[in-house]
């Protein structure tokens, strides 16, 4: 039976760099446990929808998440935390919605003051949401984008015993 891993962007700005970094980190992943990945769900394309709570396009997205073996959850720091517009997505879920689903929160942080808000920020709202998270968040420094592929290499190699393998 194949896994699957949804890819959630939660930055307002469509195709950043947060998204490229989801979307590699998801790739690795996949490599590692030989999951398939989904779609990319990209906020950035719902934000007229976000809070109709009758929208069959985000009922889709939602249930693409739920559904999924894995998550890459990605969001730009904004304030110390997590962009309201992902939280506007997550609230869509009831407490332990997303049981059974395994995340990685990822934050792109343009500041090492950052590095902590992926885990007491994005970890306990996804833990709320019934998702387990046994890896470390992943903080990514925006100032290394362009080394992005050694910085998530580096990363996976660290959290691969959390991870299944193949």
């Amino acid at each position: 039976m194949t896994t699957r891993i949804a890819v959630v962007v939660g930055n307002p700005s469509p195709n950043s760099r947060t998204r490229q970094v989801a979307e590699d980190l998801a790739a690795k992943i996949a490599e590692v446990t030989g999951s398939e990945i989904d779609e990319t769900i990209e906020l950035a394309e719902v934000t007229d929808q976000i809070f109709e709570w009758k929208s069959d396009r985000l009922n889709t997205l939602t249930e693409r998440l739920a559904t999924a073996d894995f998550a890459v959850i990605a969001t730009p720091t904004y304030k110390a935390s997590y962009t309201g517009l992902l939280k506007s997505f997550l609230d869509r879920y009831d407490a332990g919605g997303l049981h059974g689903l395994t995340a990685i929160p990822v934050f792109t942080i343009g500041s090492p003051a950052h590095t902590l808000a992926v885990e007491t920020t994005l970890r306990p709202l996804l833990v709320e949401l019934g998702a387990s998270v046994p890896t470390k968040g992943l903080a990514f420094p925006t100032a290394e984008f362009d080394d992005r592929a050694s910085v998530l290499d580096e990363w996976v190699e660290s959290q691969k015993a959390y991870l299944p393998q193949r």
